[in-house]
């Protein structure tokens, strides 16, 4: 259980591409997502990267809660994990407040600079293949950021908490460091994957000689090169453990900062949750980590307990709702999102849950009448109108289709496709998009979005998708559809959840140092 101790402080912070969730003083939490802010513009500098506007809703949510160990709580059996990024339609991360004391541990700002490159990589390379050791180092590379008081931002500082990965090469070289799938690995290999990955982008991101050759690597990986040949890109690959090796060992590594004045952001607003905001947040933060059927059970208990004292609450009913939802209580979730309506008419929150509860019992009473799915689709389709922007009502709409058992209408697969272009970072979504530019036969684009699942540093199926790809190239998309719908495939080859989350999303983050 997330510590509920002075829930009245909890604070929410929300800026242009933020919505962060905090247990602290206000004043802290502006300075913190401000310095987000700051981060994110300093990446969109350092890489030429645009700045699009984005809907509320597919802003990454950052819960921030107390420790490593309430980390790792919300993903039993992930020992190791100290910050996750779930990229999903409605992106969320989860990082502790407080983690290391000494100058080698990882510490919580790194942790949650870190998820947010994952983010922003998905969310502007969206076309894009990355291979594991450039996921991690990449997001390794801008997670030791340091932050100037004057405004500025240096990039490319060493990870010292990365020592141990940095300078074991024996332990993975970089013939698995380089492969698409490094395979199975020891906790010690995978920390070398993050340390010779972050050592490996900063060598080629600041070496002169090296100028081009990460670009030409990544782009021989997308124009569906063999590995072979895009690792020549690189030059002399039998020798760049040792190279690595030497370069690692310099007094100094360079670095490049970035002036405050090249990277002015706008305004974030800090406010106080209400006492029920406040009240149901450990239930909340929970059910957005994703949850199991066993978790759920023991998630809608506590969120019973939390809401009670507030049934004419929007918000807490809203978190009531979901966890009903989760723990396959759909007409108690309805109610709750009607108890929510009733008092917020154009809670976004609570039109998706009514119209997924709806569809939830539709489904289980293998309903398939036009009356039935009509009354289920209205409530995604009002939840369009609020937000026209917000990629999940039209993932919904989609979904409801295969739910009700009937094929998708030319309009709901067009939802699908520019929810994927909303949100090409949730896999899931982009799966989904990619089987149906099979569907249309339209090979260009399906190869788009398929690609990337290929290299996914933390999916799964990256084996399938190569088939895919590989009949896709050899066959067409007629075929390439056959291998994809093969019963035995894997799960980031089938659509996601209808509430775009689930226990799966993460962890997609750094381990403890």
């Amino acid at each position: 259980m997330i510590p509920s101790a002075a829930l009245a402080e909890w604070q929410e912070a929300s800026s242009r591409h933020f919505v962060l969730y905090s247990n602290d003083k206000p004043e802290r939490v502006r300075a913190f997502t401000t310095k987000l802010e700051r981060f994110d513009k300093a990446l969109r500098v350092q890489r030429g990267m645009p700045d699009a506007p984005i809907s509320p809703e597919t802003r990454l949510t950052v819960y921030v809660v107390d420790t490593i160990d309430d980390v790792q709580k919300l993903v039993p059996g992930q020992e190791n994990v100290a910050g996750f990024y779930a990229p999903r339609a409605h992106p969320v991360a989860f990082v502790p407040r407080q983690s290391g004391t000494e100058k080698t541990d990882l510490n919580a700002q790194q942790i949650l600079l870190h998820e947010y490159t994952h983010h922003f990589m998905l969310s502007n390379w969206t076309n894009a293949a990355f291979p594991a050791w450039f996921v991690e180092g990449f997001a390794e590379f801008n997670a030791t950021a340091m932050f100037r008081d004057d405004g500025g931002i240096t990039l490319g500082a060493a990870p010292q908490y990365r020592a141990f990965g940095v300078f074991n090469s024996d332990m993975l070289p970089m013939s698995r460091v380089l492969s698409p799938d490094p395979g199975r690995m020891s906790e010690e290999q995978t920390d070398v994957l993050y340390g010779r990955g972050w050592l490996l982008t900063h060598y080629l991101t600041f070496e002169p000689s090296r100028a081009g050759q990460l670009d030409a690597y990544i782009d021989a990986i997308n124009a569906g090169k063999p590995v072979t040949e895009a690792k020549h890109q690189l030059k002399d690959v039998d020798k760049l453990d040792r190279v690595l090796d030497r370069y690692a060992e310099q007094s100094r590594l360079p670095a490049r900062t970035l002036t405050g004045s090249a990277l002015a952001v706008g305004e974030t607003t800090v406010r106080a949750l209400t006492p029920a905001e406040a009240a149901v947040m450990p239930a909340r933060i929970r059910s957005a980590a994703g949850v199991g059927a066993t978790q759920a059970q023991a998630v809608v208990v506590l969120a019973r307990r939390l809401a009670a004292p507030y049934p004419q609450d929007a918000a807490a009913q809203n978190v009531l709702a979901e966890a009903e939802y989760d723990a396959g209580n759909y007409t108690a979730a309805e109610a709750a999102a009607d108890r929510a309506l009733a008092t917020a008419p154009k809670s976004m929150h609570a039109m998706l849950y009514k119209g997924m509860a709806l569809a939830a019992t539709a489904r289980t009473a293998k309903k398939t009448d036009a009356a039935t799915w009509s009354a289920v689709r209205h409530w995604f389709l009002v939840a369009n109108k609020v937000d026209t922007e917000d990629p999940l009502p039209l993932t919904l709409f989609y979904n409801s289709f295969g739910d009700a058992d009937q094929p998708p209408t030319k309009n709901a697969d067009a939802a699908l496709l520019y929810a994927y272009a909303l949100a090409p970072y949730d896999l899931g979504l982009r799966m989904q998009a990619g089987r149906v530019y099979l569907q249309q036969g339209n090979a260009v684009e399906a190869r788009r979005a398929i690609v990337p699942l290929a290299y996914s540093a933390h999916g799964s199926g990256g084996d399938r998708i190569q088939q895919v790809l590989a009949m896709l190239d050899q066959k067409g998309s007629a075929a390439a559809l056959t291998v994809l719908d093969k019963p035995d495939a894997p799960s980031d080859a089938k659509a996601g959840s209808a509430s775009g989350k689930s226990a799966s999303d993460g962890p997609a983050g750094p381990k403890k140092s």
